[in-house]
């Protein structure tokens, strides 16, 4: 089945990106930030969702709340960037759609970025938020974690990190093409080079070293590949079959599985990376939110 006309606009909104990263391979990092604050066009405005600015944990953050969600339940949202772009508001309507289809609220945070604030900083603040949502009365297994590309790599390692401090866990967690595999070894980073019109080994190895600094690119709460998932919550990964980073989410839902978690994995034929940015406009996206709210539902 072809892709929908819908779905080209985060295709060309990519390609034009690439194409200015190309033409001036030094943009500084404020402008690659201002750049990327585009990644919240594609998504149209949800319905009926307010929202509210806060410092959550001493963490800037967006609250998303849908006019009929339950506020006993909320996601902690975790943007996508390279861990060095995006926002809390580039990913505020995106999030709003998943808070939505689900029912809940969303706290979408605003975490330190790299090259600035290096590893581990992006994963203290998501504890820092958690611990401060469970102080506040809500219980662990109504928080779920969630967050795309390198955010997918965040509401996962957070969750690692979390199970280390002898934490709580989440009730769930939801990645949109996470960025796992800091040492780039994925097979689909070759044979889906061609068809992903933004995310290729240069941008990865560029915005890894900016937030692994002098870390090992094989350390466990980097690489969250690099883990045992036993008595991991349950997980729900979704992916494009036209980007890159594809093999990171078949290979977390191959070790997940094969280590007793209840996991799902959602490939897209045909769609980029983070294809949920579409959220109220392309179907494709629009579809993916009614499977994730059944898992979700089903829990």
């Amino acid at each position: 089945m072809a892709n929908s006309k819908e779905s080209d606009v985060l295709r060309a909104l990519y390609q034009d990106w690439t194409d200015r990263m190309v033409a001036d391979p030094n943009l500084s990092i404020a402008n690659l930030r201002s750049m990327f604050d585009e990644w919240g066009q594609p998504a149209l405005e949800p319905e009926n969702v307010s929202y509210k600015s806060d410092r959550v944990g001493g963490v800037e953050a967006i609250w998303a709340f849908p006019a009929d969600a339950d506020r006993s339940k909320v996601i902690i949202y975790t943007h996508g960037g390279g861990f060095a772009v995006g926002s809390a508001d580039s990913h505020r309507k995106m999030a709003g759609h998943l808070a939505k289809a689900l029912g809940v609220t969303a706290c979408i945070l605003h975490y330190r970025r790299a090259p600035e604030h290096p590893f581990p900083a992006q994963i203290e603040d998501a504890i820092a938020a958690y611990k401060a949502l469970l102080e506040g009365g809500f219980k662990p297994q109504n928080i779920s974690t969630a967050g795309d590309s390198a955010g997918g790599n965040l509401a996962i390692a957070s969750v690692l990190k979390m199970r280390d401090l002898g934490l709580p866990l989440p009730g769930a967690v939801i990645a949109y093409s996470p960025w796992l595999d800091m040492a780039l070894r994925g097979a689909t980073l070759e044979t889906n080079a061609a068809t992903d019109a933004l995310v290729g080994k240069p941008i990865l190895g560029a915005m890894a070293g900016m937030f692994l600094g002098e870390t090992d690119p094989l350390n466990p709460l980097a690489n969250p590949l690099e883990n045992d998932f036993t008595g991991f919550p349950p997980l729900y990964i979704n992916a494009g079959g036209a980007e890159t980073l594809q093999s990171d989410s078949e290979n977390l839902y191959a070790k997940a599985k094969s280590q007793g978690v209840k996991a799902t994995l959602s490939v897209v034929p045909g769609m980029q990376h983070v294809f949920p940015s579409l959220s109220g406009r392309a179907p494709e996206a629009d579809a993916e939110l009614r499977r994730i709210a059944d898992w979700y539902r089903a829990l």
